[in-house]
C-alpha cells in the first residue's frame, strides 16, 4: 500500500484533502482511482488508512478507515554529520541513511570536500535532497521525517553538538577505541552526533579541533571504507547495539 508524508492541517475528522504534488503522483503517476487505498503519515507518528473518494485536477479527497501510532523510530536520535560528497553519492547517503533510521542529517563542509564554499550548495540540490529524504521516509514506514539542516562548516558543527549527545568521528588512525565501546561508555545519551569526513576523510587538524571539542575518535575496524559507506555502517552499528535493528 502507498503511503504519503502529509500536513496534519490534512486531515478533518474522518476526512483527508490532499493538494499539491501528490495529487499529480496519485492520479498521473501512480493512476491511483477511487476506492484504491493508500497511508498516509502525518509526520507526528500517526499514521492512517485512507479510501480516495475523489481525484480531481487539484483534489483528492479521501475517507479516513482507521488510525493507529506507528512505532518505527529509533530509540536514539542519531544525527549524521556527513562530509559532502562528489556527483549522486551524497544523495545515496541520504536515501540509505533515512531507510536505516537516522534522524538528522547536517550535509559538512570539510576541507577535502570538492565543493569550495558553502554558497556552492544551490537550492536546487537542497529541494532535491528534501525529495530524496521525504521518499526514502515513505518507502521505509518512518513515522517522522528525519531534518535535514543546512550545510555547515565544519569547525562550526563541532562548536553546535548538543550538550546531552555522544559525539563520535570514525578514525582510520583510531586504534585503541572501537564503535562499540565508545557507546557502552554512554547508556544514557539521548542522541548520537556521528561525523564522517568526505573523499580521503577528516585530515589531522581537524581530527585534533574535533578532540578538542569533545568529539570521540573511533575505530571502525581493519578495513578502509568509502566516505558514503562509513556512515551507513556506523550508523547500522550502533542502532543493533541499541537494539533497534534485531
Amino acid at each position: 500500500m502507498h503511503r504519503f508524508f502529509i500536513s496534519p492541517q490534512a486531515i478533518h475528522d474522518d476526512r483527508a484533502i490532499l493538494r499539491g504534488t501528490l495529487v499529480h503522483q496519485i492520479r498521473d503517476v501512480l493512476r491511483m482511482r477511487p476506492g484504491d487505498e493508500i497511508v498516509l503519515l502525518d509526520n507526528t507518528g500517526a499514521a492512517y488508512r485512507a479510501e480516495l473518494v475523489t481525484i480531481d485536477r487539484d483534489t483528492v479527497r479521501a475517507r479516513i478507515a482507521d488510525k493507529w501510532k506507528l512505532e518505527t523510530e529509533p530509540p536514539v536520535r542519531v544525527a549524521l554529520y556527513q562530509g559532502l560528497l562528489k556527483g549522486q553519492k551524497f544523495d545515496w547517503v541520504l536515501q540509505k541513511g533515512t531507510e536505516i533510521g537516522v534522524s538528522v542529517f547536517v550535509p559538512l563542509l570539510a576541507e577535502r570536500c570538492i565543493v569550495g564554499s558553502l554558497d556552492d550548495v544551490s537550492d536546487a540540490r537542497v529541494e532535491r535532497w528534501d525529495r530524496i529524504i521525504v521518499e526514502a521516509a515513505e518507502q521505509a514506514g518512518r513515522a517522522v521525517l528525519p531534518n535535514l539542516l543546512p550545510p555547515t562548516l565544519f569547525a562550526h558543527a563541532c562548536d553546535q553538538t548538543p550538550a546531552n549527545g555522544l559525539a563520535l568521528i570514525p578514525h582510520e588512525g583510531e586504534k585503541s577505541r572501537g564503535l562499540r565501546e565508545a557507546i557502552a561508555n554512554a547508556p544514557r545519551a539521548k542522541a548520537i552526533n556521528l561525523f564522517i569526513g568526505p573523499e580521503g576523510g577528516f585530515t589531522e587538524d581537524e581530527i585534533a579541533l574535533a578532540k578538542s571539542k569533545g568529539v570521540i575518535p573511533v575505530s571502525l575496524g581493519p578495513r578502509i571504507l568509502r566516505a558514503e559507506t562509513a556512515g551507513m555502517v556506523a550508523v547500522s552499528a550502533i542502532l543493533y547495539e541499541l537494539g533497534d535493528l534485531g
